[in-house]
C-alpha cells in the first residue's frame, strides 16, 4: 500500500495526570510532536484529569472517556479498544498502566500496548500505605508482563524494575523523554513582574515541583537559610501541594521568610527559570527529572541532590553540576555557594540535554510503539 493511499496510523494515549507535573508537560511536548507528523491521536479523557490542551492540534481527537475515576474506566477502555482498535496504546503511572492492561485483556486487543513508569518505583513506594504499595508490587509483577514494553526515563529506573520483576531482557526500555523544545526558550523570553527579578537585584535560587515530602524543600529552605548568611540572596519554590504551610512555617523559623517566595502553581515556569541565578533540586526521589533538564536546556546552572534515579544520569555523574546527598542542607548550601561563585558555561549545559530534545526523543517513542514497523508492513 502506498503512502497516499494506507490509513493513518493511529495511538491512543490513556492519561490521568494532575495538570501540572512533569508528565503533563513531557505529554503535552509529545502530542505537540506527534501533530506534525502522519500519525492519527486519540487522547482518552477522565473527568478531571490532565493534562489540559490549550489547544487540540490537528490530527488529535479528545475521546472522553465518560469517568471521573481511572479505576472506573475499566469497561469504558475495554469498549473503545475493542470497537476503535488503535494500532497502539501509550498509557503512564501504575493505576493508569493495569487499568490499560486489564482492559485490553478484556477487549482481546491485539494493538501494541506500552506502559511507562517515570519514577523510580521501590523508592517512591517507601512512605506509602501497605495497600498501596502491595497494588503497585502486584501489578508490576503480574500485569505489566502483558505489555508490548514498559518504558522508563533512566537507567537508574530500569534497574530498580528488575529488582521487584523478572522480566526477560529488552522488556524494560529506557527512553528519553521529549523534554527540550523550542518553546522553552520562547517562554523564557516572557517578562516577570516582580522586583526580585529585577536586572539589578540579588540572586534568585530557584525550586520547582509539587509541594510534597519526595520533592524534600524542606532541605532547600535550610540549605538556603545557611548561605543567605553570607550570600545576598533570595529563594523562589514553584509550585503547590500539601507542604506549603510547614514549609513557610519553617522559614519564619529561620528568619527568612522576607527573603523566601512560594508563588504557586504558575503556567510558564520558564520565565522564571530563565531569570533565575540557579537552579536546586533537593528531591529523595526522581525518575528523571523534568525541570532538572529544563533548566539547563535554558543554560541555568543546577544543583541536584543524588537521589535515585536520573540527575546523576543527567549531571553525567557531577560533570555538569554538583551532586550531594539526600537530605544533607549543609552540603547543599556548599555547593550551592560554589556554582553561585562559578557557574558553568551557558553553552555546556545547553549541549548536555540535547538527547531530550523533543523530535528525538519522540522517535524514540514511536519506534517502540511500532509506527515504522508498522509502515514498513503496509508498504
Amino acid at each position: 500500500m502506498n503512502e497516499t493511499t494506507r490509513s493513518p496510523w493511529r495511538l491512543a494515549l490513556f492519561l490521568a495526570t494532575s495538570g501540572h507535573s512533569g508528565v503533563d508537560r513531557i505529554m503535552k511536548n509529545f502530542i505537540a510532536a506527534l501533530a506534525k507528523r502522519p500519525v492519527r491521536v486519540d487522547l482518552l479523557h477522565v473527568h478531571g484529569h490532565g493534562p489540559y490542551l490549550d489547544r487540540v492540534p490537528t490530527r488529535v481527537r479528545v475521546v472522553s472517556l465518560g469517568t471521573r475515576h481511572v479505576q472506573s474506566s475499566l469497561f469504558k477502555l475495554a469498549h473503545y479498544l475493542r470497537t476503535e482498535r488503535p494500532d497502539a496504546l501509550l498509557c503512564d503511572k501504575d493505576r493508569v498502566n493495569r487499568t490499560a492492561l486489564m482492559a485490553a485483556a478484556m477487549a482481546g486487543y491485539q494493538g501494541r500496548v506500552v506502559v511507562r513508569l517515570g519514577t523510580t518505583v521501590s523508592k517512591n513506594l517507601e512512605n506509602r500505605g501497605l495497600v498501596h504499595r502491595t497494588m503497585q508490587y502486584w501489578s508490576i509483577r503480574h500485569l505489566y508482563a502483558r505489555a508490548h514494553a514498559v518504558a522508563v526515563p533512566s537507567h537508574g529506573a530500569a534497574e530498580d524494575l528488575h529488582t521487584i520483576a523478572s522480566f526477560p531482557p529488552g522488556f524494560v526500555r529506557v527512553l528519553p523523554s521529549p523534554v527540550v523544545s523550542d518553546t522553552i526558550h520562547t517562554l523564557g523570553r516572557e517578562p516577570i513582574h516582580h522586583p526580585w527579578f529585577a536586572p539589578d537585584a540579588p540572586p534568585v535560587i530557584l525550586g520547582a515541583g509539587e509541594l510534597c515530602e519526595r520533592k524534600d524543600f524542606a532541605t532547600l529552605v535550610r540549605a538556603f537559610a545557611a548561605l543567605s548568611h553570607h550570600t545576598e540572596c533570595r529563594l523562589v519554590i514553584l509550585g503547590k501541594g500539601k507542604k506549603r504551610q510547614a514549609l513557610e512555617k519553617l522559614a519564619h523559623e529561620l528568619g527568612i521568610a522576607d527573603r523566601v517566595w512560594f508563588p504557586g502553581f504558575v503556567h510558564n515556569p520558564y520565565a522564571y527559570m530563565a531569570k533565575s541565578r540557579l537552579f536546586v533540586l533537593s528531591s529523595t526521589c526522581e525518575g528523571l527529572p523534568v525541570v532538572l533538564m529544563e533548566a539547563m536546556a535554558l543554560g541555568i546552572p543546577v544543583v541536584s541532590t543524588d537521589c535515585p534515579s536520573g540527575p546523576r544520569e543527567i549531571l553525567h555523574h557531577g560533570r555538569y553540576g554538583p551532586l550531594v546527598p539526600v537530605k544533607s542542607w549543609n552540603q547543599l548550601a556548599e555547593a550551592m555557594a560554589r556554582v553561585l561563585a562559578e557557574p558553568p558555561e551557558k553553552e555546556e549545559l545547553m549541549t548536555a540535554v540535547s538527547r531530550y530534545h523533543v523530535p528525538s526523543a519522540t522517535d524514540a517513542y514511536l519506534q517502540l510503539l511500532g509506527y515504522g514497523a508498522s509502515l514498513s508492513s503496509t508498504s
